[in-house]
């Protein structure tokens, strides 16, 4: 959406708030947690089309996933917001040349899986299912993926996963949140009204939700991989990330954006996996 339509909707629920906060917040809320896209389109089909396709079910929701089987280490991936499996397209034939086992699944409300509405602690969720299904050594996550894996690792004993890599991920839900927030310009009602809904939902404040303060209580070797130009995630948030993990190597990139595709990352990242 272009940037006059998206103070339009912003303004016209700071209108609804003046006269009923719950339903702007409501609204407010379903917006940011509704992907726009992410199911596949027919392009993204035939990356998929290899695959041995796979549901799990948690709580009468069916989570997809993809497996390209190998003898090696198993790997699970996690795509980020409004994307899918097929995002790692870029990477997998380098994965199966090295006939690891690859696992990939779709995020809730995207691609084939469940769901209208996303969140990263439901996505760990799924994660955690995916874990116990197919116990992966490695876990690699991207964008909001990679928050919801290091969610996954510290909310459950996932003793498979030997290393861990998060490319692009966001340090804490709050500047996640609040970057929402002002790219909507709402206002207090609805800033103030979101905040509680989390904390009524999950039983914890925004400021908990923390990748940065979470990755501390993980001993999973990890690569974070960031770039100085994501317009998405700042580069500030991968720093802190790699200051926190204290059992980490951290990658700077320039010029290759949020989405990290660049075909140099891929025998970094294999070496690390195979060191």
């Amino acid at each position: 959406m272009s940037s006059f339509v998206i103070k339009s909707i912003g303004n016209a629920l700071n209108a609804t708030s003046l006269l009923s906060p719950k339903l702007a917040t409501k609204k407010a809320l379903s917006l940011f947690a509704t992907p726009r896209k992410g199911r596949y389109n027919d392009e993204q089909k035939q990356v998929i089309e290899s695959a041995f396709f796979e549901e799990i079910n948690y709580k009468n929701m069916q989570i997809a996933t993809y497996r390209w089987i190998g003898n090696g280490k198993t790997i699970l991936l996690a795509h980020g917001w409004e994307s899918n499996a097929a995002r790692w397209d870029y990477i997998i034939k380098d994965l199966k040349t090295e006939d690891y086992n690859i696992i990939a699944l779709d995020a809730p409300a995207h691609g084939r899986s469940d769901g209208k509405q996303f969140n990263a602690i439901l996505y760990s969720e799924f994660i955690n299912e995916a874990v116990k299904r197919f116990k992966p050594e490695i876990l690699i996550g991207h964008s909001v993926g990679g928050m919801a894996s290091v969610f996954s690792m510290h909310l459950n004993e996932l003793s498979s996963i030997e290393k861990m890599v998060l490319l692009g991920a966001p340090a804490h839900f709050t500047g996640v949140f609040s970057r929402y927030k002002s790219m909507m310009g709402y206002n207090n009602r609805i800033s103030n009204g979101l905040d509680n809904i989390v904390l009524e939902r999950f039983g914890n404040p925004v400021s908990y939700f923390s990748t940065a303060d979470f990755a501390e209580t993980i001993n999973a070797k990890g690569l974070i991989i960031h770039d100085k130009k994501d317009r998405i995630i700042p580069y500030e948030d991968g720093q802190l990330l790699a200051n926190r993990y204290k059992n980490s190597e951290f990658i700077t990139t320039s010029g290759f954006g949020h989405g990290l595709k660049d075909p140099s990352l891929t025998p970094k990242v294999i070496a690390f996996i195979n060191d």
